[in-house]
This record gives structure tokens, sequence and C-alpha cells, in this order.
């Protein structure tokens, strides 16, 4: 990356950093141009420079969340799920550890961001983040556990605002609790502790 590059990744980072920082403490509608500039350090001018709207920045934003958020884990989703198609039904777990602690490190190391997202979901494309995991992840393994396709939805539904719960109240904690203590939870909340499946 050469100079100018590193300027532009800074100045653009900055400003992702104040449009975070300013959904933890209002919509995104009511945040102005002048407002992200002024968090962010820059002019109106540096904005439009990197930018046409808002709704640009969010979409970077967006981006540069998504990448953060990948990096915490060891391997991609594809590798994560490999042959869903090959693998025996008790090896079908939605929820294990190996997707957990890297989420809730991520979580724990982004605080802002999620609060950010619960406080304002349309603004942070919270539907769209969630529907890649029901799509890709709970759909094909709900499908192996025979559940009919018109119940999937509340299964879903179950897990996915179940653990956003569990994630808010430890976020109004301040995450002070131990990231592994709060996978043990989920864990223990979403299957039983033998290891067991309902269908």
């Amino acid at each position: 990356m050469n100079k100018s590059e590193s300027k532009y990744f800074n100045t653009a980072l900055r400003m992702d950093e104040a449009l975070i920082a300013l959904l933890e403490e209002k919509d995104l509608e009511y945040i102005t141009v002048k407002e992200i500039c002024h968090r962010a350090g820059v002019n109106r001018s540096t904005f439009y420079l990197h930018y046409e709207t808002i709704a640009d920045l969010v979409n970077e934003t967006m981006e540069t969340i998504n990448r953060r958020f990948e990096s915490y884990f060891p391997r991609r989703g594809e590798e994560l799920l490999g042959d869903l198609d090959r693998r025996e039904r008790e090896e079908l777990v939605l929820v294990t550890r190996e997707y957990l602690l890297p989420y809730l490190r991520f979580i724990r190391d982004n605080k802002k961001v999620y609060r950010a997202a619960f406080r304002a979901p349309a603004s942070m494309q919270v539907d769209a983040r969630y529907g890649e995991l029901k799509q890709h992840i709970l759909g094909p393994i709900l499908e192996r556990f025979e559940i009919p396709a018109a119940h999937r939805p509340y299964y879903m539904v179950y897990y996915v605002e179940g653990i956003a719960a569990i994630v808010k109240k430890w976020l109004r904690r301040d995450c002070a609790d131990d990231v592994e203590m709060v996978a043990g939870i989920i864990e223990a909340c979403v299957r039983p502790k033998d290891g067991s499946h309902e269908t």
C-alpha cells in the first residue's frame, strides 16, 4: 500500500468508526454528514471525495465489519460446513463452540458495532447478515433433520433471536462475563447437555 492509499484507508476507517459511534447515539436518518466529519476529524470535501451519500459510507462500514468478523474465524464458513450432505445427523449441531467462541470474541472486541446494530438494526443491515446465516447454515441443517419446511422459519427465529437476546444482555454488562462462560450458556440453552437432539 503506497502512502496515498494508506492515507485514503485511514481516512475511510476514521469515517467508519465515526458512523459506528454516532449509530450508538441516534438512528441513521438523524445522522448528518457534518456530524460524521466532525467525529472523524475531516472536512466535508473529504467526505464527498470518498462517498456520494451516507448510504455509501454505511455500505463500506458494513464491508469493513464483515472483513473484521471473518478474520476471527480460523476457517471459512464453507470449510466449517464442509460436506454437509455426507455428515451424520449427530454431527450437525447448529451451535458449537467452534462457531461461538470466535463470534463472541468478535462481539467483545467490537462492542460499539454490536450496540449500534441492536440499536438500529435496519441501518446496520442486520437482517441481511442473519439472512445469510439462515440460508447457508441453519436452513440446510434443519432440512437434514427433516424439519418440515413450514416449521423452519420458527426454528430459525428461535435460534437467532435467542442467541441475540443473550448477546444483548452480555453487552449491557459491557461483556464483563468471560467468553467461555457465555458460550457455555448459549450451548446449554440451545441443546441438551447430553448432546442428544430432538426433532
